[in-house]
């Protein structure tokens, strides 16, 4: 991206080579190792808080760096460039976790919870999605119940990213009536006696990435803890989704230019009937569409950012954004691995783990054909 753009200010270049150089020096050379061994390293929050990445874009008084979204697009693609998502999703984990406690929180619990997690100390953890409903929040079952200052929960969540080893979540409770009315978010300390987890580690990508189910058996937690006013929790946990998926897309567009620059640099050297193989037109085609299509979907993540920096809220387009944005990784990770031939289907390649990684976007954060009827929906159609 150019630094001519209007979008973009030094301060935003200074910010994305910071960035780029702790990714190619702290993450890059041991990214497959890590993934390959199903974890990372704990260090690496606190790294990544030193330079700004974790606390970016939360409150100064409670750790924060305050910046507008474009700061967040650089974060999601910078750390796009090293091929793992599932190090994306777990050490910005926060980045869905914290941002109800930051809007909803008490002034105690903001104080006492957020600035470990902003400083790297500590990790966040949020928790919607049920072993009997994934899309459909609104038929969640896991209950918390009112006992003098306390709310007793019980019930499970699954596929919840840093599920393990998180240090608090926030966690989508029934408190009401069923349905949508019915639902609030509770902060959740790791140390509640009666809550357990268990990993889930056999998963098609994100291989890295920390996801656990979680079962709360009456476990007490502080009436403190409740976020906003009881069963106003729905129109929290949208507000949270409309953010996550801007983040998402943000990372999906990287995903898909990590594949391009990977693929353009085998097939400069790659040679093939006595000449390299970006000379066959075919190649230089699936080039030219994943240009066409990365460029598309920047520009798109680009004009729905500067419309939300200026008040606007545009759901139909932040999930169509959303979808377009996976369709792009999709492509170019198809074509990336389909050009590397058998090297791609080698574990290695960047190309090879984004495309085992396209679907947990497709479906994560919410599925293309839930965004599809959302926009409708939203488009009046």
């Amino acid at each position: 991206m150019s630094n001519s753009s209007p979008f973009y200010t030094a301060e935003h270049e200074a910010f994305r080579d910071s960035v780029r150089a702790f990714v190619r020096n702290e993450i890059e050379p041991w990214v497959t190792e890590w993934d390959e061994a199903g974890t990372f390293p704990r260090e690496l929050y606190k790294k990544a808080a030193d330079i700004g990445l974790i606390p970016l874009g939360y409150p100064e008084e409670y750790g924060g760096v305050e910046a507008d979204l474009f700061y967040m697009i650089i974060a999601a693609q910078e750390l796009a460039r090293a091929g793992c998502g599932g190090l994306s999703a777990s050490l910005m984990s926060h980045g869905i976790g914290t941002p109800p406690i930051v809007k909803y929180g008490s002034e105690d619990l903001k104080q006492r919870v957020l600035p470990p997690i902003y400083a790297g100390e500590a990790i966040s953890a949020l928790a919607i999605t049920e072993p009997g409903g994934g899309s459909d929040v609104a038929a969640l079952k896991t209950t918390a119940k009112r006992d003098g200052d306390h709310y007793v929960v019980n019930g499970s969540k699954t596929f919840i990213t840093s599920g393990m080893r998180a240090d608090t979540y926030t966690v989508a409770v029934r408190t009401g009536e069923a349905g949508h009315k019915g639902i609030s978010l509770l902060v959740i300390d790791r140390d509640t006696p009666g809550f357990t987890r268990t990993p889930l580690d056999r998963k098609m990508g994100w291989w890295c990435s920390d996801t656990a189910t979680l079962y709360f058996d009456d476990c007490r937690v502080p009436a403190g803890n409740l976020l906003g006013e009881e069963n106003q929790g729905s129109k929290m946990i949208m507000n949270n989704f409309n953010f996550e998926r801007i983040f998402m897309a943000a990372g999906c567009i990287g995903f898909a230019r990590a594949c391009y620059d990977e693929v353009v640099e085998y097939a400069r050297q790659r040679q093939t009937f006595g000449q390299a193989l970006i000379e066959h037109q075919v190649v230089r085609h699936k080039l030219a569409d994943m240009v066409m299509k990365i460029e598309a979907s920047q520009a798109y993540l680009e004009k729905l950012a500067w419309r939300i920096e200026q008040g606007d809220n545009p759901v139909a387009d932040v999930c169509l954004l959303k979808n377009q944005s996976t369709l792009t990784m999709e492509y170019c990770a198809r074509e990336a691995v389909q050009t590397l031939g058998g090297a791609g289907y080698l574990r290695g390649p960047k190309s090879e783990r984004i495309y085992r990684e396209v679907r947990v976007n497709a479906i994560g954060g919410g599925a293309e054909e839930i965004m599809r009827d959302l926009a409708t929906r939203q488009l009046g159609l």
